[in-house]
Formats: structure tokens, sequence, C-alpha cells
């Protein structure tokens, strides 16, 4: 079981953003947070940077924050906090196994990726 304290002030708010959003958009079933609270969390923040309504459909539920700003960042965790925090969860927990990858990484996402493995360590 992996988890996931939201109010972890060592973790820097993007890797935040990135991890709470991938886990709202997944489809794990092992995950603490139901459906309409995943649902909300990624509508809320998708509206805080995008005019028009969230896609409906999950291949497409995607936040895109590398034309964003430190504020627009900042509000992103503050409405994660507070999303959570109204349905009552502090801790994200999950299990599920690290699943092969779908296709090659890029050059700039490997950084990220390395740190993400050293954030959650395999089993």
């Amino acid at each position: 079981m992996q988890t996931l304290d939201i109010d972890r002030p060592e973790m820097p708010d993007l890797q935040l953003v990135l991890v709470v959003m991938a886990l709202c958009t997944s489809r794990l079933a092992e995950l603490n947070v139901p459906e309409p609270v995943r649902e909300t969390t990624f509508n809320r923040c998708w509206t805080l940077i995008h005019e028009g309504p969230p896609p409906s459909r999950r291949e497409e539920r995607v936040i895109d924050l590398r034309r964003w700003n430190e504020d627009t960042l900042e509000a992103m965790v503050t409405v994660i906090r507070e999303v959570l925090a109204d349905a009552g969860i502090q801790t994200l927990t999950w299990d599920h196994p690290a699943s092969a990858p779908t296709h090659q990484s890029t050059k700039e996402a490997q950084p990220l990726i390395e740190r993400l493995g050293h954030l959650f360590p395999p089993r």
C-alpha cells in the first residue's frame, strides 16, 4: 500500500499536483478517493487554466502545467487540499503494482520519472 499525505511540506508543489492529478484520473480501484471527489478535484484544477468545460473522455483528462506559473500551481495545490479535506481525506492511499511503460519516455521527462521512482520505490 502506498500513501501520500496531502500536506507533506517537503514535496514540491509541482510533484504534488502531478501525482494527485494522475491518481484522480486513474482507474485505480484501490484508491481511497471516491470517484465524485476525483472528478471534482480534476474539474476544479482544470477550470483554473481553461476557459471551457473539462473533457469527459478519461483519455483526455490531462492537465498540462508547462506554460503556467507558480501562482497557478499554488492555486491548484490549494484546490487539491481543500477538496480532499472537505471529503475528510488527509492521506491518499492506493495499492497498485507498477505497470510496464506503454511508450518510451522523452529525455525531458526522464528526470521527473527518476524522482518519482525515488519517492515511490518499488516493493
